[in-house]
Formats: C-alpha cells, sequence, structure tokens
C-alpha cells in the first residue's frame, strides 16, 4: 500500500487529541486505584505501587464520616429506567402523531412542544418545587421520575418525529385500506418499524437523566432519596478529603453511562443516521 503523507498526518493529529481527551481519565482510573498514602499531587502520573481495590470499597460501602455510594446508585437505576421507558414512549406516540396524523394546528402544537427544549433548567426550579409540593411528590424518587419525563418529552417528540417522516406513506395508506385505525397503524406498521428510533432515545435519555444535577439536588433533598450524582458531591470525610475515594466514586457513578456507550454506541450511530435520510 502506498505511504500517504496527509493521511498519516490526520491519523498523527487525531491520535495525539485522543491522547490528550483521555488524560484526565488516565489519573482518575490510577488515582482510584491508589492507596491514601500515595495520593500526590505531583505523583499523581505515576501508576500505583501496590494494586488496590480498597477505594472503591470505600466509595460504595462507606467509612468514616461518610456514606458510600451503594444506596444511592440504587436510587438512580430505580429513577432512570421508568424515566427512559416512559419518555421513550410518550415521544413515539407524540412523534408518530405529528409525523403521520396531521390536524389543525399541528405545526404551532409542535413548535411549542419543541420550545420546551430551550427553557433553562434554572428558570422552571420555583414552580417545579411548588408543583410537586402540591400533588405530594416533592423530595421523592417519582417527583424525579415525573420531572425527567415531562422535560424529556420534547426531544423524544422530535427524534420519533423525524424518524417517522422517513417511513413511506405507501406503507400507512395500505394499513387504512385495511381497516386499522389511529392506534392500529401504529402498532402493526410504525412500532415494530422504530426499534433504531428507540435505541438514539433510550440511550440518550439514559444519560442525560443518570447524569443530572440540578434537578436531583432541588427535588431529592432527603439524602436517603437523592440518586448517585448528588451523593457523589457529598463524598468527603469530615476533616480530610481522601482523593483516592473520590476518584473510585466518580469512575462507579460514570461507569454505567459508559458501559451504555460502549456496548450500545453502534446502535446509537445507526439509529441516528437511520432517521437522517427519507425514502
Amino acid at each position: 500500500m502506498r505511504f500517504n503523507p496527509a493521511r498519516f498526518l490526520l491519523y498523527l493529529v487525531l491520535a495525539a487529541f485522543a491522547v490528550y481527551y483521555l488524560m484526565p481519565v488516565y489519573v482518575l482510573v490510577v488515582t482510584s486505584l491508589k492507596s491514601f498514602a500515595e495520593v500526590n499531587l505531583y505523583r499523581m502520573w505515576d501508576p500505583p505501587r501496590t494494586f488496590s481495590l480498597e477505594s472503591f470499597r470505600r466509595a460504595l460501602f462507606g467509612g468514616m464520616g461518610y456514606q458510600g455510594l451503594g444506596p444511592n446508585l440504587l436510587n438512580s437505576i430505580i429513577m432512570v429506567i421508568p424515566a427512559t421507558v416512559i419518555s421513550a414512549a410518550l415521544g413515539s406516540l407524540n412523534g408518530y402523531i405529528f409525523a403521520r396524523w396531521q390536524f389543525r394546528g399541528a405545526n404551532t402544537l409542535f413548535t411549542l412542544a419543541l420550545f420546551g427544549m430551550f427553557i433553562p433548567y434554572q428558570s422552571i426550579l420555583i414552580p417545579l418545587v411548588q408543583t410537586l409540593r402540591s400533588i405530594g411528590l416533592y423530595g421523592s424518587i417519582p417527583g424525579l421520575i415525573l420531572t425527567h419525563v415531562i422535560y424529556g418529552i420534547p426531544i423524544t417528540t422530535l427524534i420519533f418525529r423525524n424518524y417517522y417522516a422517513t417511513v413511506p406513506k405507501e406503507l400507512v395508506e395500505a394499513a387504512r385500506i385495511d381497516g386499522a385505525g389511529l392506534l392500529g397503524v401504529y402498532r402493526r406498521i410504525m412500532l415494530p418499524l422504530s426499534l433504531p428510533g428507540f435505541a438514539v432515545v433510550l440511550i440518550w435519555q439514559f444519560t442525560s437523566i443518570w447524569n443530572d444535577f440540578l434537578f436531583a439536588v432541588t427535588v431529592a433533598q432527603n439524602p436517603a432519596v437523592q440518586p448517585v450524582t448528588v451523593a457523589l458531591n457529598n463524598l468527603a470525610g469530615s476533616f480530610i478529603v481522601e482523593w483516592n475515594v473520590q476518584m473510585a466514586g466518580a469512575l462507579l457513578a460514570a461507569l454505567p453511562t459508559l458501559l451504555v456507550y460502549i456496548f450500545l454506541g453502534r446502535y446509537f450511530m445507526r439509529g441516528l443516521l437511520a432517521g437522517s435520510l427519507k425514502g
């Protein structure tokens, strides 16, 4: 194969950027594998002299002066699974309606729904807290689930609407001729074809909800129901900060989303590309 200097230079630059991007991850991993005695700012690049998982144990189960992340990881799982599934289901139905069942004012309503994506979180915190208090869900995991479901409807609707717009009209018309109604067309035609769209939405929502901090710290003020992102902020001792435990806790908190993109990332890209072309 003929040597191409331009391509070689491109790969070299990309490799340099990849190394630069992964440098914080390297520090995170090697620090989490060190004992507290080895943690030093001037030797943070050095690998651990002795391999130990003690910091992960302390981050998960706690130590003197602080509580571990174990219960909060469970809270995040309890929160993220129903919130992701419900927001994806609602977005699928909304996207189907806007894409295939046009009605008077549909474009205006769709624009108003998309406007929800551009509302800053901070601007709705006070009415959010007041609303959750009035319905008895403030300070609870169901309150967080409801918040993420509602705030996820605009983006999930947009993704599914763009995806369903690529489905040939002939399929929908044939189903209508056969007598299928609104839900019949969705159940028999759209839903079986929407697996790539669901892959995109589920991965997107899972990542966004898992990594959320603002809603979590505002709605779930009780430590017993706080997700892992809030608990990670409180993972510190009374007098000193054990940086190896902090790094181990950060790695544990990031591990679920990391695994999702490692094992399901190809489905995410396929789903995005599947809805990028019409016809």
